[in-house]
């Protein structure tokens, strides 16, 4: 599918959303558009990790961390920052084309794949109109249900920015 036929593609007008996650920018910034709240950092996803009874004991005994640190990759950073909840499927199909042109290429495909990814991770959605997101989409902040301790071993950029 061209980037002129995206208007017909089925979740042109939906809007991609971050759910409620503990996630950071970190390290330099690389290509990205030139849109509020698109830094090209690497975006670093954070996750507590929930043990059974036994696998708490096998955790404490193997001095297993207690949570998952999951860093995305360039093109997926990029598209975690676009995905706010105020631009549609379209515009950020448009954005990302013009950041990483054949890089990308399907754009409309491998932007859907991308955000189905971030789907099954249960990290976003999609949403109809802006207004339905009545959750915090910013980084740093710790979900609620989940206890993550301070970040302090990586360079943690949790500043919001206009656009998060």
């Amino acid at each position: 599918m061209e980037l002129s036929d995206l208007e017909h593609h089925p979740l042109a007008h939906k809007y991609p959303v971050r759910l409620p996650v503990w996630w950071c920018r970190t390290g330099e910034s690389g290509p990205h558009p030139d849109v509020d709240g698109a830094t090209g950092k690497t975006i670093v996803l954070r996750f507590e990790k929930k043990f059974g009874r036994i696998e708490r004991i096998f955790a404490r005994l193997m001095r297993a961390p207690h949570e998952l640190r999951r860093p995305l990759l360039d093109k997926n950073s990029v598209l975690w920052e676009l995905c706010n909840g105020k631009r549609t499927f379209s515009e950020i199909c448009m954005l990302m084309n013009s950041t990483f042109h054949e890089e990308v290429s399907p754009v409309v495909h491998r932007t859907q794949a991308g955000i189905q990814v971030f789907i099954g991770l249960n990290v976003m959605r999609y949403v109809d109109k802006p207004e339905q997101v009545d959750w915090s989409t910013v980084p740093g902040e710790v979900p609620v249900g989940q206890n993550l301790v301070e970040q302090t071993a990586i360079d943690a950029d949790v500043e919001p920015r206009d656009g998060d």
